[in-house]
């Protein structure tokens, strides 16, 4: 039988030498270490492999946990960004079904100091353009300025980002009156380049019952130099008198110059004041959502009105969620008969913090002559 004391000794002449020799090799990685070791018949081969295998999985756990990582880079800053990989299939004759890469952002922010900060987003689906970039100055919580390329703070559901909207597409009357879709200057994103004052008033029970955005912008879109010396004005006002109840309005006040490049280049009388107005209301409660707006809109001499109203409930709680949506826009209200409605019944599964799954059906109605053009689009939103 072996001597407990003399085990015993090899073993603690074993540990030391181990010591010994990390200290000896405090520059190398672990794994060059329990190279050495083996070298030296300390271990053998295959305890260093459980080794190995062990803080491997050891350390999964934490850095499948962790919400951020850092960017090398001469100051601290936030990399993020998602994209939107979509199917859509087309009742309507004439247009294809198919997968596209509907969106590619890549969003970077920053701070300069406590109150200097930016942002640069772009997309680089399709023809990879700029879709935000701007200064913030933070000064108190009613006093706030943003600076360049942003969102135009017009409609909630414009408003809204990409990745929180219950479904992939927003109402086609928000489209055409907030620089998006069908807007007679075209697709913007939503953005356009300005100066933008926002904050928010009277704390009621970790609530700010009042809150405010407002800014002059070129009125031109994103990208693009001004057309004229006219600018246009744009704010939101919200109001927040009970948690989870949000009451708002929006209002655009601006000039579409005859040199604008119009996305709608049969309408010249659409051309010169360009007068938009809004209301909405949110309401939460629980697993339960509301949304609705109510918006008009008068385009040189055309005059165009829509709505919209969104019910959503979570069937699963923060993992199925039901959507309903009707919509409807009038183009011209004074031409009878062109009243377009969507009718859009979604699901949304959360499959991930960073992954959603998004379905829907859309019923499309037209007044006057009927296309049939419904669709159905399935949508993956993947983030990081």
């Amino acid at each position: 039988m072996k001597n407990p004391v003399i085990i015993l000794s090899r073993d603690l002449l074993s540990l030391l030498f181990f010591f010994m020799a990390a200290l000896s090799v405090n520059a190398q990685t672990p794994d060059d270490i329990l190279d050495l070791l083996i070298e030296k018949s300390t271990i053998t081969k295959q305890e260093a492999d459980s080794l190995r295998t062990v803080a491997a999985i050891k350390q999964q756990g934490p850095v499948a946990g962790r919400k951020s990582f850092p960017v090398t880079a001469g100051k601290a800053v936030k990399l993020s960004g998602y994209g939107h990989f979509r199917y859509q299939y087309l009742q309507e004759e004439g247009k294809n079904d198919g997968v596209d890469i509907r969106r590619a952002y890549v969003d970077l922010k920053g701070d300069i100091t406590p109150y200097w900060s930016y942002r640069l987003q772009t997309d680089f689906a399709g023809t990879p353009r700029i879709v935000d970039i701007y200064a913030e100055l933070k000064i108190k919580d009613y006093l706030n300025f943003t600076i360049g390329q942003q969102m135009i703070p017009f409609s909630l559901n414009n408003y809204t980002s990409n990745t929180k909207l219950e479904l992939a597409d927003r109402a086609q009357a928000v489209e055409a009156f907030s620089s998006r879709k069908g807007d007679i200057l075209g697709d913007n994103n939503g953005r356009d380049i300005g100066i933008a004052l926002y904050g928010s008033f009277f704390p009621v029970n970790n609530l700010r019952l009042f809150e405010y955005r407002i800014g002059v912008f070129n009125g031109s879109g994103i990208n693009k130099a001004d057309y004229n010396e006219a600018k246009d004005v744009i704010g939101r006002l919200l109001l927040h008198p009970l948690e989870g109840l949000d009451v708002g309005g929006s209002f655009y006040s601006g000039w579409t110059p005859d040199s604008a490049t119009l996305n709608n280049k049969t309408a010249p009388k659409q051309l010169g004041m360009r007068q938009r107005f809004g209301a909405e209301i949110s309401y939460t409660c629980k697993f339960i959502g509301l949304k609705a707006e109510y918006l008009v809109a008068e385009d040189g001499h055309v005059k165009k009105n829509g709505y919209y109203a969104l019910l959503s409930a979570y069937v699963i709680h923060e993992k199925l969620q039901l959507v309903c949506r009707y919509d409807a826009y009038d183009k011209d209200t004074d031409i009878e008969d062109d009243l377009a409605t969507n009718l859009t019944f979604g699901a949304n599964y959360f499959i991930h913090t960073n992954a959603l799954l998004q379905a829907a059906f859309k019923i499309c109605g037209e007044e006057g002559t009927e296309v049939d053009n419904n669709l159905a689009s399935l949508q993956l939103q993947v983030s990081f």
